[in-house]
């Protein structure tokens, strides 16, 4: 048997050669999350109701389409990707009816990657549970098992969705996150994770509601990862692995107090309801609920709005055909009334709460329900069937572990579970910059701190100045990644998202060119998960279709890396400058900017989009035209692409000690141990882009080794290595160094 082109190695990746692996990634891609017939962008209302009959069959890209793609994210260093699929993508039509010619498409766009080398590993993505919910993920048809009215959520307020908003040019930045402790998600999550605790009267087909998602979901993923085992070239050769569930939110479960937000929820954005007024709401009733907006400091109070549904509810009428999707739902679940008030939570007669501790504590055992227990019972629950159906058909999967995000991992060190084939898989982002979509170059928080309780009082928490900052973060990586390895065990850690918004400053880098500010929250971001001592990263993320007006075609996000209105940092421009100029580097960065930064100025003169725009021509790559208008598109930049088009190690001799790029100086330092030399055969293999480090003038300096780039050698010894890639000038294309 031929060996694994990538094996988890303890808190390493190892190819074949025995190489330590870096895993350089991007999600691919963002817009997998919208059908494609009809084409259902988030802003679109059109059809949006028919969810039984759509299709995704080219996401992420067409099959003709997918070498300009593929190619242009090699170039640009990267190695890996997360590969992002729906659950509806493959199950729409109804449960047990899968799109086996979607399948196919994907199969024939893997085996595409796998030309380019990429590693890529499986991600069944969702968000907020479904586009019906306001997110994306499951099928339409989940919602009617679960007795949802889809169409009710408007009214009610009990999802805040896109594609049914009365403005959706203006809808309000990240609000959809919200929807996870709105009604609507609040009730999903529950009973996903814990329906035959907390709703066994949710039978259906002689299932509790629980096992009938679970065992369709689970079911579904083993159905393409069949397909994929099948296809005989893919498994194990491109696809290295699956990840479990992308950021899995507990609903109810835990809730201590219906009738009060508990501390645990730090995000509050618009209408802000206690679960009990978003179960009222939900049930028809008029309330009046408390708006919140997000400051620089996180959300606070804005005042009071009254949500009257008007009879409306989120509830399927007593009349709904179940026989549309054939199950057969138990007598004993009745529709047309609320399912919490079966259970004995509230009396709908007269709208009392009759159990506001009802979720606090299991019914089973009484033992009180916090995060942490969530995440040891009902989350290791569910991944342990999710890992044991995977590897039962691909044996060698790597499991991409993501537990709840930002919450103490589960306790898995020196336990069956501590599975040696299994990654620490956390998301990160800056959620100053991410919810109020500005880089405050100023100030910041150690969000990560104050959640570990690490401060005396908040104020402790804000770090000052930019250097701080990119420090914080930088910790604050270290500190998440550290405590994957106290609590889950001896393995790799690979963030599976961390991303910036583009769409910064009111879209002044839209109007003017100015991508400054961008630069800096990439550059500051890349610094910290260099410094974290993790395995690597999948950056969110990549959409094909991006524009200025529409972002990622999803919910207002604006995080890709490509634009159709932007253009892509050139390979070869022909600018000339002096060796030892910084500016070079930061072809996004003005500093006439208000958002510039000393941390990526130069000693010389800086080179903004303005002035390149006369010196630089760039290779057209793009696969469709932008219909952005003009007001939004007349001024198109290089995205801050200096800042994530970095080098990395990709393949190392022995061990990775630590790595980074200095953007302002365009200095990268990587430092390894090694017990042998490398060789001809298995080289240490360094991406430089040849952007930042052309071959005609790069200064580079190997403490301990050999350099290999274009004929040029030097001799190599075996222990401690060090090398420093200096100063340049652009031209040529972007390669891969061998040291």
């Amino acid at each position: 048997m031929a060996p694994l082109r990538l094996r988890v190695e303890g808190r390493t990746f190892r190819d074949p050669m025995n190489r330590e692996v870096t895993l350089r990634g991007i999600n691919v891609a963002g817009d997998a999350k919208n059908p494609t017939h009809p084409e259902l962008p988030s802003h679109t209302p059109e059809k949006f109701f028919e969810g039984d009959d759509v299709s995704f069959i080219g996401r992420p890209f067409s099959v003709e389409e997918a070498h300009i793609h593929f190619s242009r994210l090699k170039r640009w260093g990267y190695n890996a990707m997360r590969y992002i699929w729906t659950w509806e993508a493959l199950e729409h039509a109804g449960p047990g009816k899968y799109d086996e010619e979607w399948i196919q498409h994907t199969i024939e766009v893997l085996r595409l990657a796998k030309d380019y080398g990429f590693y890529i590993w499986i991600d069944p993505h969702q968000d907020v549970w479904s586009r019906f919910t306001g997110g994306s993920g499951a099928p339409m048809w989940t919602l009617y098992a679960m007795g949802l009215n889809p169409r009710g959520f408007a009214a009610t307020e009990g999802a805040m969705v896109h594609n049914t908003s009365t403005n959706p040019a203006n809808y309000p930045k990240m609000i959809w996150s919200t929807n996870y402790t709105r009604m609507a998600c609040q009730t999903i999550f529950t009973l996903f994770w814990g329906g035959r605790d907390f709703a066994p009267k949710a039978i259906i087909d002689g299932k509790n509601i629980q096992d009938y998602l679970q065992d369709h979901f689970i079911a579904a993923c083993c159905h393409l990862a069949q397909r994929i085992h099948e296809a005989g070239d893919i498994e194990n050769d491109v696809v290295i692995g699956w990840e479990s569930f992308n950021e899995p939110n507990k609903g109810l479960i835990g809730h201590p107090d219906l009738t009060v937000i508990p501390g645990e929820q730090k995000l509050q954005k618009g209408t802000s309801p206690t679960a009990w007024q978003a179960i009222l709401t939900g049930s028809g009733r008029a309330c009046e609920v408390e708006t919140w907006e997000f400051g620089g400091l996180g959300p606070y109070k804005s005042g009071t709005q009254l949500v009257d549904p008007q009879g409306e509810t989120v509830w399927l009428p007593v009349d709904y055909d179940d026989s549309r999707y054939g199950w057969k739902r138990d007598p004993g679940w009745k529709l047309g009334e609320c399912l919490w008030a079966q259970h004995g939570i509230w009396d709908p007669s007269s709208d009392q709460l009759i159990k506001k501790d009802y979720f606090a504590k299991h019914p089973g055992t009484g033992k009180k329900i916090d995060y942490e227990y969530f995440t040891n019972s009902y989350f290791m629950d569910y991944y342990r069937k999710h890992r044991k159906a995977i590897t039962s058909i691909h044996t060698d999967a790597v499991m991409f572990c993501q537990p709840p995000v930002l919450e103490i991992p589960p306790s898995l060190k020196g336990t069956k579970d501590d599975d040696p084939n299994m990654v620490y898989s956390p998301h990160y982002y800056d959620g100053i910059t991410l919810m109020m979509k500005k880089w405050n170059r100023y100030w910041n928080v150690d969000v990560f701190g104050l959640l570990r309780g690490r401060y005396y009082s908040p104020a402790f928490a804000i770090k000052v100045g930019e250097t701080a900052i990119r420090n914080c973060l930088r910790d604050q990586l270290s500190a998440i990644r550290q405590e994957g390895v106290d609590y889950m065990g001896n393995h790799p850690c690979v963030f599976t998202e961390i991303g910036i918004p583009y769409d910064m400053d009111d879209k002044y880098a839209y109007k003017t060119g100015d991508y400054t500010s961008q630069a800096l929250a990439m550059d500051a971001n890349h610094f910290a998960l260099e410094g974290c001592g993790g395995n690597g990263y999948a950056l969110w993320v990549y959409v094909a279709t991006n524009n200025h007006e529409w972002g990622d075609q999803w919910n207002g996000e604006d995080l890709s890396i490509f634009s159709l209105d932007d253009r892509p940092l050139p390979i070869s421009p022909t600018v000339s400058r002096d060796k030892g100029s910084a500016s070079v580097s930061t072809v996004s960065v003005d500093e006439n900017s208000p958002s510039y930064s000393q941390s990526l100025s130069g000693d010389q003169s800086s080179i903004s989009p303005q002035n390149l725009k006369k010196t630089l021509s760039t290779p057209s790559m793009f696969s469709q035209g932008s219909k952005t208008p003009a007001d939004l598109g007349n001024a198109p930049g290089f995205r801050a692409a200096e800042a994530y088009v970095r080098p990395c190690p990709i393949a190392t001799v022995g061990n990775n000690v630590s790595y980074g790029f200095d953007l302002r100086n365009c200095t990268f330092t990587f430092s390894l141990t090694c017990e042998a030399a490398a060789t001809d055969d298995a080289p240490t293999e360094i991406f430089l882009p040849e952007f930042h480090f052309p071959r005609d003038n790069t200064e580079v300096v190997v403490s301990g080794g050999e350099l290999q780039h274009e004929g040029y050698r030097s001799e190599e010894a075996a222990g401690d290595g060090a090398g420093e890639g200096g100063r340049r000038r652009v031209s040529g294309s972007l390669s891969t160094e061998q040291v």
